[in-house]
């Protein structure tokens, strides 16, 4: 068999636009390696594509530029199954700006294979050792209680506890971008929600969800910073605090927490005391503190003489 247009990523996945942000997301897992770099095509506030079976890749940005041209996801899958040489084939799935989800699976598709279009999203598998795979990812995916990625990574858990992929698991990615092309200052959001991908591991799914958990610390601390800015230092603490509890394995949360805290003088003591805190479990400790030193010049803090008092604090 000659594999063409991008490699045989017979997989499951699930597409989907939340409802409460109004993010799009991909969610995939295969026995294959680097699935998230073939599967998954997303763009901010104009929808997602999944392709795979014996993958078109074309379908990705071809199906991405008729969303943002504001053709509708059934009218865009359309096109794209009509313009493929080998229809029958491949799997797809698209959700556009609206939340409307449209797939297709070919007849060819290896079984089990098929799909389930639900409420603003589509789960999708093909090459599944079990005919169930399918509905139990649109139940995991409908009943889940999570945020949006806690939504999509149940899908896929719900998949592989059905079987799976009958060969296995290799590969897996999650990918969320915003629902909106613009932030309210009018910059173009080009970096993903959420963009983590585990390329070849025994257990993808459990790694991938590890990273989930990290990248969910990383927005959680980002939020205490908009807090802090708007003024709101009790609550930007609280939101900290849980962020760091969220992944205690990511000291830097810890380290730029307390940066930002020391540009207010009256906070300086509380900063050192985060730092001091991080510093003593982490194995360079030296290294961070050059590494503080190296800020000062750069403009970083804002407080004119904010390291040196930090610096200070620390050595208390």
């Amino acid at each position: 068999m000659e594999i063409r247009q991008g490699g045989l990523n017979t997989t499951y996945s699930i597409v989907a636009r939340d409802p409460e942000s109004g993010n799009f997301g991909v969610a995939v897992q295969t026995h294959q390696m680097c699935v998230g770099s073939a599967v998954p095509w997303l763009e901010a506030g104009v929808g997602a594509v999944a392709t795979q079976s014996l993958t078109n890749v074309h379908f990705g940005p071809l199906g991405l530029r008729m969303l943002r041209e504001g053709v509708a996801a059934q009218k865009v899958l359309a096109a794209l199954v009509a313009s493929d040489p080998e229809p029958s084939l491949r799997q797809a799935a698209v959700v556009d700006s609206q939340g409307c989800c449209a797939a297709w699976t070919g007849e060819r598709c290896i079984k089990h294979a098929g799909h389930h279009i639900g409420d603003g999203f589509s789960v999708q598998a093909n090459m599944m050792l079990s005919d169930q795979v399918v509905s139990a990812m649109a139940r995991a995916y409908m009943a889940s209680k999570e945020d949006f990625a806690g939504k999509l990574m149940a899908a896929l858990q719900a998949a592989q506890q059905e079987g799976g992929d009958i060969r296995g698991m290799q590969s897996a990615a999650l990918k969320i971008v915003s629902g909106e092309t613009h932030t309210s200052e009018g910059e173009a959001k080009v970096r993903a929600v959420y963009d983590v991908r585990v390329d070849e591991s025994e257990q993808p799914l459990l790694e991938l969800g590890r990273l989930v958990r990290l990248r969910r610390a990383q927005l959680l601390s980002d939020a205490g910073n908009d807090l802090l800015t708007a003024g709101e230092k009790a609550s930007a603490l609280e939101v900290w605090a849980r962020a760091r509890a969220m992944a205690p394995e990511l000291e830097e949360l810890a380290y730029w927490q307390a940066l930002a805290l020391a540009d207010e003088p009256a906070d300086t003591p509380g900063a050192a005391a985060l730092l001091r805190e991080m510093l003593e479990n982490t194995e360079n400790r030296m290294d961070w503190l050059e590494l503080l030193r190296r800020l000062e010049p750069t403009g970083i803090m804002k407080r004119e003489g904010a390291v040196q008092e930090l610096l200070g604090q620390i050595k208390k």
